[in-house]
């Protein structure tokens, strides 16, 4: 009943719906929940009770602070009754912790499923929502691609992303999956990678990157968390088309920096270590059409320059 009256409040442009007082503030829970989560939290907090999980006592502090309530909960080792205090719980839940840290299969996202279900099936008209990564695709050599593009990781995080992919949404939960590439905000510029002038590919070798902008992020889960179809996937990013070296000389602009050195791939192997070269491994360019379509989302920050214009004043 609860969830039935949101659901009956349209959202106008990824606004926030407006539950009916009379029956109580409707509930989310959001599950590893950290700056994105955050911000779901300050977007929802005046309308919503919402629980979020964290992983340690500190978590639970900010958590509490931010106005939602805390409840600690670690996938890895959640107690055999930790199921107790989240299963129906709530009736729309975000899904934002990472999956597992070691092969190609995620475990995370199946004992979150457990625990939510408490050995029941959802409820009517329950959702679920899952935090994915643009990594799924693998290595486009810079061609265009969209949700129809089959998957094809080249790493073995991005396996395990696809493997939670799978399992969610195969699941008996209605579950959407937003697919999420580099998150910036004002907190989350590349700076130290500036300031220890780190090289970018020359421009002949650069890579295409995507990103997406923390607010806009947490307005599309809103969006998704109403609007999104049953075992649907979205690209969640912004407009910008655009080369490693042209953001990372936008990001250095912006904060007052020397823009990164460029240099070939031999030196580049030397000097970014192996995290940052499976990234510069992978190219594409992505389409946001079916996010904008679907969930109706109007973004506010459609490109890297509005972004770093926000992140540039939210500093001063």
């Amino acid at each position: 009943m609860e969830a039935a009256s949101s659901e009956r409040n349209t959202l106008a442009d990824g606004a926030v719906p407006r539950p009916r007082r009379r029956l109580g503030r409707p509930r989310v829970l959001l599950i590893g929940c950290g700056d994105v989560g955050l911000r779901i939290v300050a977007r929802l907090r005046d309308r919503y009770r919402v629980f979020g999980t964290v992983t340690s006592t500190a978590g639970a502090g900010a958590l509490r602070q931010a106005g939602a309530i805390p409840l600690v909960l670690d996938l890895d080792s959640a107690a055999p009754h930790a199921g107790a205090r989240i299963a129906g719980l709530a009736p729309r839940v975000v899904l934002l912790a990472p999956p597992s840290t070691e092969g190609r299969r995620d475990r995370r996202a199946g004992r979150a499923l457990r625990l939510l279900s408490g050995g029941r099936p959802p409820a009517a008209g329950a959702r679920l929502l899952y935090l994915s990564t643009t990594g799924v695709y693998g290595d486009r050599r810079g061609a265009w691609t969209d949700e129809t593009t089959p998957p094809l990781p080249a790493n073995a995080r991005a396996w395990r992303r696809l493997d939670a992919e799978r399992t969610l949404r195969a699941s008996s939960w209605h579950a959407g999956v937003l697919r999420v590439p580099g998150i910036y905000a004002a907190g989350r510029l590349p700076l130290d990678r500036l300031r220890a002038a780190i090289p970018v590919p020359l421009a002949e070798q650069d890579v295409y990157t995507n990103h997406i902008h923390a607010d806009d992020l947490a307005r599309a889960c809103i969006a998704a968390l109403y609007r999104a179809a049953p075992a649907r996937v979205y690209n969640t990013i912004d407009d910008t088309q655009m080369r490693l070296g042209e953001y990372l000389d936008h990001v250095a602009d912006h904060a007052g920096l020397a823009r990164p050195p460029r240099a070939p791939w031999e030196q580049l192997r030397e000097a970014a270590g192996p995290q940052r070269m499976s990234f510069l491994g992978e190219s594409r360019r992505l389409r946001n059409q079916r996010m904008k379509r679907e969930l109706r989302l109007r973004l506010r920050f459609p490109d890297i320059r509005a972004g770093l214009a926000a992140a540039a004043g939210a500093r001063a």
